[in-house]
């Protein structure tokens, strides 16, 4: 557990690599670790006083806020890549943007971010919502366009084994066989849409569990690649720019997605042949995060499977995070208590 008493936003980092020092893989990872949990720090912060009130909207706002903010305060030369969404549709966050202080010598990196997976979670008091961030150097993660995508995602038993193009049936097979299992015993993430029933139909007739949830799937792709979490795969189409930060995830974790853009209409399907994006192509992990450094952070916002949500108490919260380095293999799961009033005494009690 770590105690603080900065309040966020948090001042400017010092410990960043210069553009042009040591690139030895690696390095980038361990100088930002810190500066990247403060930023999703910051978001879960703001977006968890709104737990429950029915705004998703507001509490949307507020996460991206509080992103951008601490974002602005830092050493580095970023460019968002995965954000709100186009420049004409979010006032911040949007991709292109430019975050950071750009000071003389800060490294360049990209950025994706989703300041609140989950926003109807939180408005309602759900589980698993969560505030994420994967940072990598330039040209390091995907520049995915606002569509859905096909995923199939899988801890590291089986990554490698399986093939999004061959039949439900045939993947949950080698999914059970990698884990030693059979078929019944496997549960498998769906997100509860209308376009998923006949997957949810063909998952059922093999036989294989099945977990619906209304929104989060990349808290979903990190369960699927924790073992004692009870998920084994999450199959089914979600949003594109998720499907990246899921892949930077697998990065860090050993497991694998693989996906297909499946553009929404014509139009969205004319955009993405203009990106150069091949609509008949399988992505694999390290296309969709291809950088030798990669940092993949999340802040529990509400209770779930693998962080707590925001805890406040009256002298301060307290914040469960992860953060994770692709070429370091750095795993750390960090509770924070930070402190805001510094005269009133704050009883620890362990969770």
């Amino acid at each position: 557990m770590m105690l603080s008493s900065t309040p966020t936003p948090a001042p400017a980092s010092t410990s960043l690599p210069q553009a042009t020092g040591d690139r030895t893989p690696g390095h980038l990872e361990r100088a930002i670790m810190n500066d990247v949990v403060t930023v999703v720090e910051a978001a879960a912060l703001a977006a968890g006083r709104l737990m429950g009130q029915g705004n998703n909207r507001e509490a949307d706002q507020a996460a991206t806020e509080a992103m951008r903010t601490t974002l602005n305060h830092l050493d580095l030369a970023g460019t968002i890549v995965i954000g709100e969404g186009e420049r004409d549709e979010a006032p911040m966050l949007y991709i292109g943007e430019k975050v950071g202080t750009w000071s003389q010598g800060c490294p360049e990196i990209d950025i994706a971010v989703d300041p609140l997976e989950g926003t109807n979670l939180v408005a309602k008091g759900l589980p698993n919502s969560i505030a994420v961030m994967a940072v990598s150097g330039r040209n390091g993660l995907f520049h995915a366009p606002d569509t859905y995508m096909e995923k199939l995602i899988v801890g590291p038993a089986a990554a490698g084994k399986v093939d999004i193009t061959a039949p439900v049936k045939t993947n949950l097979a080698i999914i059970a066989m990698a884990l030693r299992r059979e078929i019944s015993d496997l549960t498998i993430v769906i997100l509860e849409r209308e376009r998923h029933l006949p997957l949810i139909e063909e998952v059922r007739s093999a036989g294989a569990r099945i977990r619906l949830i209304g929104d989060g799937d990349v808290c979903a792709a990190i369960s699927a690649a924790v073992r004692g979490t009870a998920v084994h795969a999450v199959m089914g189409v979600g949003g594109a720019p998720e499907g990246v930060l899921a892949a930077a995830a697998m990065r860090c974790l050993g497991g694998e997605i693989q996906a297909r853009i499946k553009p929404r209409n014509e139009a969205e399907a004319e955009r993405c042949r203009r990106m150069g994006i091949d609509l008949d192509k399988v992505y694999f992990t390290r296309d969709l995060a291809p950088g030798d450094d990669i940092v993949f952070a999340a802040t529990g916002i509400t209770e779930g499977d693998i962080l707590h949500g925001v805890r406040y108490f009256g002298a301060g919260h307290r914040t469960y995070s992860l953060v994770m380095g692709a070429a370091t293999g750095q795993i750390r799961f960090i509770d924070t208590v930070h402190v805001a009033d510094r005269k009133t005494p704050v009883l620890l009690e362990r969770f």
